[in-house]
């Protein structure tokens, strides 16, 4: 069986009782970055073997780990920090045990995207999650798809290209758009600021540098 477990995007203790149980229980834990991730499984005092698993090398290992688990080994897969799957590696092999027959657990658990969408005050009983942007080709069409949404979206960004990300929405959905920069979420330097874009832009482009990892919230297109 695969367990798909998430883990904290910031406070070690948004972990469930379950989450902790089986990564305690399998034969071995999937991790993006080992060296992340054992800092957490060493905060809780859990030595089950690790191998790393992310986008570099997830197509030459999944048909391999499939076999595993269709033999009967039982394994968790786990991202830096969120749920796997979701701007993470995980995707391919979800799918692949699907294909294979073998049983996948998903277990609920801390994202980013989530709490950022709810305390932004921004209407979230509808929503389009975009996750991150293609860096240069395609980016324009999917910026100028998204200005036209009726519905708030939510994208990824690095703290490096906020301030230009944010340009790039002004000028496609207008400097006076409602939106949100979530930062360092769960974190002592929690920040969560809601207003238009405008605003955000002077906001961040005075700051002589942004930390964390952010996620942008953007309000539909007024009808």
């Amino acid at each position: 069986m695969l367990h798909l477990i998430p883990t904290p995007i910031g406070n070690l203790e948004d972990i469930t009782l379950r989450a902790l149980r089986l990564l305690k229980e399998v034969d071995l834990i999937l991790a993006e970055d080992t060296r992340t991730s054992k800092k957490l499984l060493d905060h809780y005092e859990i030595t089950t073997p690790l191998r790393a698993y992310h986008a570099h090398n997830e197509h030459n290992i999944t048909e391999n780990l499939v076999e595993q688990l269709k033999g009967g080994a039982r394994m968790a897969l786990i991202s830096d920090a969120g749920m796997p799957g979701i701007s993470d590696p995980g995707f391919l092999l979800t799918r692949s045990c699907v294909q294979e027959g073998v049983k996948v657990e998903c277990l609920p658990g801390a994202t980013a995207f989530v709490p950022a969408l709810v305390a932004s005050g921004i209407p979230c009983d509808k929503f389009h999650f975009e996750g991150f942007l293609p860096h240069k080709k395609g980016r324009q069409t999917r910026l100028s798809y998204l200005a036209e949404l009726p519905v708030t979206f939510v994208l990824y960004e690095s703290p490096y290209r906020l301030v230009k990300c944010l340009e790039q929405l002004a000028a496609h959905c207008g400097a006076d758009r409602l939106a949100c920069v979530a930062r360092e979420l769960t974190k002592m330097h929690e920040e969560v600021r809601t207003a238009s874009l405008e605003e955000l832009i002077a906001y961040y482009g005075q700051q002589a540098k942004v930390k964390g990892e952010i996620v942008v919230v953007v309000s539909g297109q007024p009808a």
